[in-house]
């Protein structure tokens, strides 16, 4: 085999890419749950158990007051910091939420906003997203603006709405109703989705 430029370029590209995807944190499965802290805890579960539809499982704590440092050195967080209760809730196939109360002397109470650094949100994927706004809004849920669908680039087929938690949390719904994304048609690899 001759080893052209072009050729050669290609063999070191995909050597390259080898070498990243094998980078991993090792025994890597995939998140387990996402963590958030919330002003009540029991408002945050009612909310998702009655009105989104996930499953409360089990509740974890209280953590402190400790006379060290522990909270510190294990949560980063302020010494005197401690978490009355976390609740654990699964939200049909997706990943569980962990669903935290903390006080804390330097608490922040401002919820970030997606431009925050540490800004977040979680997004469900809907079947129909007409019906689920038109349920979000008839339990009084902020729905901000109305669902949008890419129609170009790697999400093209995908709606998605953005809707506001009780406390503030930003949350997102997205739906691929036309069949599939744009990405599809040039990834073997498939992003989570209830359809495959």
């Amino acid at each position: 085999m001759t080893f052209t430029p072009k050729r050669t370029m290609l063999t070191l590209s995909l050597l390259l890419a080898a070498q990243a995807a094998q980078a991993e944190l090792p025994g890597m499965q995939g998140p387990q749950h996402f963590g958030f802290t919330v002003p009540d805890r029991q408002a945050a579960v009612d909310f998702f158990v009655e009105v989104i539809g996930c499953e409360a499982y089990f509740t974890i704590g209280p953590f402190g007051p400790f006379e060290d440092d522990w909270m510190t050195v294990n949560l980063n967080v302020h010494p005197e910091a401690t978490i009355p209760a976390a609740h654990l809730v699964r939200c049909g196939d997706g990943t569980n939420l962990e669903i935290f109360e903390y006080t804390a002397p330097d608490q922040r109470t401002e919820q970030p906003r997606n431009s925050d650094i540490g800004g977040h949100h979680i997004a469900f994927y809907v079947d129909d997203m007409d019906q689920a706004v038109a349920y979000l809004k008839e339990n009084d849920v902020k729905v901000l603006g109305e669902p949008h669908t890419f129609t170009e680039g790697p999400m093209e087929g995908l709606t998605w709405v953005y809707f506001m938690a009780p406390w503030g949390m930003q949350l997102e719904m997205v739906s691929v109703p036309f069949g599939s994304m744009g990405y599809e048609e040039e990834n073997r690899g498939r992003l989570w989705d209830p359809r495959h």
